[in-house]
């Protein structure tokens, strides 16, 4: 099972890409709990990647679908 296809397919079928974004804690409600920790850190590869990007806001950190890679993000999934 592919942690990183799981975040970003959930991302994608919820349409969150640019300017709507999410909570990364909100990418990890579907997953087993011993899981969530390596999602975590899949998240922050693919934030690293430039797949995912970050908005900071004044109740925490956001994370949404790059609009630039959708054709890659697709391909992924």
């Amino acid at each position: 099972m592919d942690i990183k296809k799981i975040v970003l397919r959930k991302l994608y079928r919820h349409r969150i890409i640019g300017g709507k974004h999410t909570a990364i804690e909100n990418l990890t409600k579907s997953l087993p709990k011993h899981l969530v920790g390596y999602a975590k850190e899949a998240i922050k590869e693919l934030i690293k990647e430039e797949l995912i990007l970050t908005k900071l806001t004044s109740y925490g950190l956001q994370v949404s679908l790059n609009p630039e890679k959708i054709d890659e993000v697709s391909k992924i999934i």
